[in-house]
């Protein structure tokens, strides 16, 4: 009972960590979207007014109005959390000002949480953001395509300060590699997102690039890791990921010290690909138990449990099952509490899934590059 108890104490922490890690990450979005939202703000009253602010009124025809300051903070209920604004106040007009995009009396809406990602997508792929805030303010958007396009230039030039940012003082343990494929019409069908998440000594993650590339491309993923490695990153222990990417090329040029970890999720659904549906049930059933036994012996007991069921029967999913063996089980030389992490690319996966719902819901986004300012930059990583 003892040992039990400590084993629930354990992952217990390990899960009281996990949650921690992912508030910080889902608290920053939550701001960097407060920031951009109270910047539409602003701009709707320049729209108005037809000048910044401490400009003076040059046109004659422009409004007599003026700006007074701001009302209270509000919140505003949204998908990706609660966020607090402050409505930009404007005296001296015939009528009364009330904004278009945070009218006085909403406090909950869906569609604001859609709006910053349909601005990304489609701005930056036609350089005209109107469309996209028609589909969600009307015909009578009050931004101008000039206004729009002075907040994408800010957004975008906040994308390239992180692209550019300098890497020297990461510890990094561990890194994770996946290429995201996004429905989004795109040009090129082999066209992905090259993603990089690494975990530092201090047990914190951090976004170590998002690029568009292509994901079998040893090419394209060797220029992500120069990259890196240009900007002072040095290299980490173990990389995880897809066992076809061609991130496992450009490493064993860039970085062969490394230790290789392929991702059990891919694997197994590699496998479980090779069998009639009639035995997916009772062959996960046997799967999944495989990589999370307590020894590697016991793994690969597990292992050969399933190819006695399925050799003769399906021979090509045992095979599957066992290829490149030894960098399946690369975890088990690492602290047993790591090895959850280590297992597969949860830690790219999970984060993009918004980017994928939201790029699936949204054909008409032509570019696949377009989806890489969408990244979930790590707040540590952002103050350093």
């Amino acid at each position: 009972m003892q040992s039990i108890s400590r084993a629930q104490r354990r992952r217990s922490s390990r899960e009281a960590t996990k949650r921690a890690q992912w508030a910080a990450l889902e608290e920053f979005t939550r701001h960097q979207i407060q920031d951009w939202v109270q910047d539409l703000l602003e701009e709707e009253v320049v729209e108005l007014l037809r000048r910044r602010k401490s400009e003076r009124r040059a046109a004659i025809d422009a409004p007599a109005g003026y700006r007074n300051g701001h009302g209270r903070r509000r919140r505003l209920s949204m998908m990706a959390g609660t966020i607090e604004l402050r409505r930009p106040r404007v005296r001296g007009l015939e009528q009364r000002f009330e904004s278009r995009i945070l009218p006085l009396f909403v406090r909950r809406t869906e569609q604001v949480a859609e709006l910053l990602p349909q601005l990304y997508l489609h701005g930056l792929a036609q350089g005209d953001f109107e469309l996209a805030l028609r589909g969600l303010l009307g015909d009578g958007a009050p931004l101008s395509p000039s206004s729009i396009e002075q907040l994408r230039n800010k957004w975008q030039l906040e994308y390239e300060t992180w692209k550019g940012r300098r890497l020297d003082k990461l510890e990094l343990v561990y890194a994770w590699a996946d290429g995201l494929y996004v429905k989004a019409g795109l040009e090129d069908s082999k066209a992905a997102l090259l993603v990089i998440i690494g975990a530092l000594k201090d047990g914190g993650k951090v976004l170590l690039a998002i690029e568009a590339g292509q994901r079998e491309s040893k090419e394209s993923w060797a220029r992500v890791l120069r990259d890196l490695f240009a900007r002072g990153l040095k290299p980490w222990k173990v990389t995880v990921a897809d066992g076809h990417l061609g991130i496992w090329s450009a490493l064993g040029e860039l970085c062969p010290e490394g230790e290789e970890q392929r991702c059990w999720n891919h694997r197994l659904t590699n496998v479980i690909d090779l069998l009639p549906k009639t035995q997916w049930p009772a062959a996960n059933e046997l799967l999944r138990q495989i990589p999370y036994a307590d020894t590697r012996a016991e793994c690969e007991r597990r292992r050969e449990q399933f190819a006695a069921r399925y050799r003769k029967a399906y021979p090509k999913a045992v095979e599957t099952l066992g290829r490149d063996w030894e960098r399946m089980v690369t975890f088990y030389r690492f602290p047993k509490d790591h090895w959850v992490h280590l297992r597969t690319t949860n830690v790219v996966e999970s984060p993009f899934s918004a980017v994928r719902l939201r790029t699936d819901a949204a054909r008409r986004y032509k570019k696949v590059a377009n989806a890489e300012t969408l990244n979930l930059e790590d707040p540590d990583d952002r103050r350093k």
